[in-house]
């Protein structure tokens, strides 16, 4: 927690080592209207003169009265598009079988259904 002024409290609310995950979590926290920053979105440079997990990336809420609501979507949007690495899939639109690292079938464009 870091005091910001006498009225809000910042948390962090999640940290990865993939920059991109930690984007895409606050374009969603921030469509919920949860203010926040990224913190160490550049420090990665400084891995091997610090722990690496220490120079993650941090994603922190502005507002601590929103952090618990913050944790649920974070949690919420990390496992929801959670896909069992190489688990094929069939595509219910068209019937297309494909491996599963895809998210859109090749065939008709159809999305996987989680």
């Amino acid at each position: 927690q870091i005091a910001v002024g006498s009225l809000a409290l910042m948390r962090k609310v999640y940290s990865s080592q993939l920059v991109p995950m930690v984007g895409h979590l606050r374009n969603v926290l921030e469509s919920h209207g949860i203010r926040c920053i990224v913190r160490n979105d550049y420090l990665a440079g400084a891995a091997g003169e610090l722990p690496p997990s220490e120079c993650w990336p941090e994603l922190w809420v502005m507002d601590d009265a929103q952090f618990e609501e913050a944790v649920a979507i974070v949690s919420a949007a990390s496992l929801e598009n959670l896909i069992e690495p190489g688990a094929r899939w069939t595509c219910k639109s068209c019937g297309e079988v494909l491996e599963g690292q895809f998210t859109d079938c090749w065939r008709c464009g159809s999305g996987r259904a989680v």
